[in-house]
C-alpha cells in the first residue's frame, strides 16, 4: 500500500528508450519491512533490453523499475522489525529503486559498513559477482578465463585472482588457443558463448554469469558431449543466498579488496537515467558501471 499523503519522484520506463519522471505516493513499510531513502541505485547491463525494448516486454514498467542495485539510509520501519534502524545505511534488495524511495523486507537490508560513508554502493551487484564465484568453484593454482569484461567480468576475474587462480581475460573478438580448467562467460551473448565453449577444457567446467535474455541460444552440444564438460548456471535465485553474498561483498569492498571507484565508474541524475542506460549500452572510455542519484 502507500501513503495517502506526499508524494516522490520516481522514474518510469514508459516505453523502450523513454523514461520520464514522475510524482509518485512513496511507498509505506508493511510489518516487516522497511522505509529506505535512497542515495543511489546501480545501472545494471542486465536491464537493457528491457530499456532497449523487446516484444515481449509490457509497458509502462512500475515506478522505480527495474531499478535492483539500490542503496540508501532507513527512513521508517514496519512493525515488527527491530534491525536495521532508522538512520542506518543499507543495501537493499529491491525492483523499484530508480526512485527517492523504496521498500524492501528487513531481512533484505544488508547494513553498509562505515569504511563505504559517503561511496556508492551497488551491493546486489558484486553480491553477484560473488555468488558466480562460488558457482565457478574457482581454486587457488587454477587457469580462470573470463569472456567478456564487463562490470561482472572485471569483478569476477578480481575475486578469483584473490582466491589464487590464474587470470585469462578473453575480450570481444579474442579467441585463445590454450583450454582452460574453469571459462566464466560473462557477457551473455551468442559470440560471448559460443567462445566460452570453445576453450573449456576436457572435463573442465563452463560458468554461465552472463545474462541471456533477448532469444533463443544454440550450443555446440557435440563439443559439451565430447569434453565432458560441466556446465554451472551462475544465477541465484534464492533471495537468502542472495543477500548472504551481499554481505560477503560488503565485507570484501571495506577491506579493500575490490576496488570500488575503479569499479563504478559514472554518475548520473535519476532525470537522465536514459543516459545512464545509453552509456551502459555503449561504454564510452572509462566506462564500468553507471549509477544514478535521486
Amino acid at each position: 500500500m502507500t501513503t495517502a499523503t506526499g508524494a516522490m519522484t520516481a522514474a518510469v520506463l514508459r516505453t523502450a528508450r523513454t523514461v520520464r519522471s514522475d510524482s509518485v505516493p512513496p511507498p509505506e513499510p508493511e510489518p516487516g519491512a522497511v522505509l529506505v531513502r535512497i542515495e543511489g541505485c546501480g545501472v545494471c547491463a542486465s536491464s537493457l533490453p528491457v530499456w532497449e525494448g523487446r516484444a515481449w516486454f509490457d509497458y509502462p514498467l512500475e515506478p522505480g523499475a527495474p531499478g535492483h542495485e539500490g542503496w540508501g539510509v532507513v527512513e521508517r520501519v514496519g512493525a515488527g522489525v527491530e534491525a536495521p534502524a532508522p538512520g542506518e545505511r543499507v543495501a537493499l534488495l529491491s525492483y523499484r529503486a530508480f526512485a527517492e524511495y523504496d521498500v524492501a523486507p528487513a531481512d533484505r537490508c544488508v547494513p553498509l559498513p562505515r569504511e563505504l560513508d559517503g561511496l556508492p554502493v551497488p551491493l546486489e551487484a558484486f553480491g553477484c559477482a560473488v555468488n558466480v564465484l562460488r558457482r565457478a568453484d574457482v581454486r587457488a593454482g587454477m587457469t580462470v578465463a573470463v569472456v567478456g569484461l564487463g562490470f561482472l567480468g572485471r569483478t569476477v576475474a578480481a575475486l578469483a585472482a584473490r582466491a589464487g587462480a590464474r587470470i585469462v581475460p578473453v575480450r570481444r573478438g579474442e579467441r585463445p588457443s590454450e583450454r582452460f580448467e574453469r571459462v566464466i562467460e560473462c557477457a551473455g551473448t551468442q559470440e560471448a558463448l559460443d567462445v566460452a565453449s570453445a576453450i573449456v577444457a576436457t572435463r573442465g567446467r563452463l560458468v554461465l554469469a552472463g545474462f541471456h535474455q533477448d532469444g533463443l541460444r544454440t550450443v555446440d552440444l557435440q563439443s559439451w558431449n565430447w569434453c565432458g564438460i560441466d556446465v554451472a548456471n551462475a544465477h541465484e535465485r534464492d533471495a537468502a543466498v542472495v543477500v548472504e553474498a551481499m554481505r560477503d561483498a560488503a565485507a570484501l569492498l571495506a577491506a579493500g579488496e575490490l576496488e570500488l571507484p575503479r569499479l563504478v565508474t559514472h554518475r548520473f541524475p535519476l532525470a537522465r537515467l536514459d543516459d545512464a542506460f545509453e552509456a551502459a549500452r555503449t561504454r564510452p572510455p572509462g566506462f564500468v558501471k553507471a549509477w544514478v542519484e535521486p
